[in-house]
């Protein structure tokens, strides 16, 4: 019994770590706004600080509906509501939606490897490539990715800015290769492998380890206003 009890509070404090650097306090959502035609949907990095999307609205001079949930995983996930029924909600409260500026799959690979890593995503001395677990993982997220976007392009939805991931440093660095794995995969969903209008950021490269909080994931304002900036010229055209 007391083996029982030690190891459901380590499972209960793994979970807590895990909830932290994910980022999971996630905004409520912002359902109002100028455009309701235009959505945000995603995880912390949109929804921790706030900056991408106060840095896009700034540049339109109008404000959007925001649905981003820190903590989100792509579909599923018991720690914030996931990225696919974050579109089913906004659809719910108008289902007028022509573009839609997101990010998603990163929180699939990041909380199993902050716990356990069981999909051995994480780059080890005697390991340097992710398992075949993490590679499997990655392409359940293109499924899913895929069917989120055929799903959007079936409701009528014009087109989609899908930002990606960027390289993580100190900690986390040892994920860099599954987490390039997921950008090549979710870059090849959002533009070749659906039938939606989707435009595909990547801002691998562009974000130095000393503009990413201290929890080795999220950016900090400065890096927000980068990833902003790269955002901006291909949702500009769409608005």
């Amino acid at each position: 019994m007391k083996s029982l009890v030690l190891k459901t509070m380590k499972i209960a404090g793994a979970c807590l770590v895990a909830a932290s650097v994910v980022g999971c306090t996630g905004n409520p959502y912002e359902e109002t706004a100028d455009r309701m035609d235009v959505i945000t949907i995603g995880d912390s990095i949109f929804d921790l600080n706030g900056v991408i999307e106060e840095t896009l609205e700034s540049y339109a001079g109008e404000t959007f509906r925001n649905y981003t949930q820190s903590g989100a995983e792509l579909s599923g996930g018991a720690f914030a509501t996931a990225v696919d029924q974050q579109y089913a909600d906004a659809r719910a409260t108008d289902g007028n939606i022509n573009t839609i500026v997101m990010d998603g799959g990163g929180n699939d690979i990041l909380i199993p490897a902050t716990l356990f890593d069981p999909y051995g995503c994480r780059t080890r001395w005697y390991r340097r490539n992710p398992s075949r677990s993490c590679v499997g993982l990655v392409e359940d997220q293109y499924v899913n990715a895929v069917t989120l976007l055929n799903q959007m392009d079936s409701d009528g939805v014009s087109d989609i800015v899908w930002l990606g991931y960027y390289e993580l440093p100190r900690g986390n660095a040892n994920l860099t290769k599954a987490l390039n794995l997921g950008d090549d995969y979710l870059g090849y969903a959002c533009e070749v492998a659906t039938n939606a209008s989707c435009n595909f950021v990547d801002p691998r490269g562009t974000i130095p380890g000393s503009q990413v909080e201290s929890d080795d994931i999220h950016p900090t304002p400065a890096a927000s206003v980068t990833l902003a900036n790269q955002i901006w010229p291909v949702l500009q055209p769409l608005l």
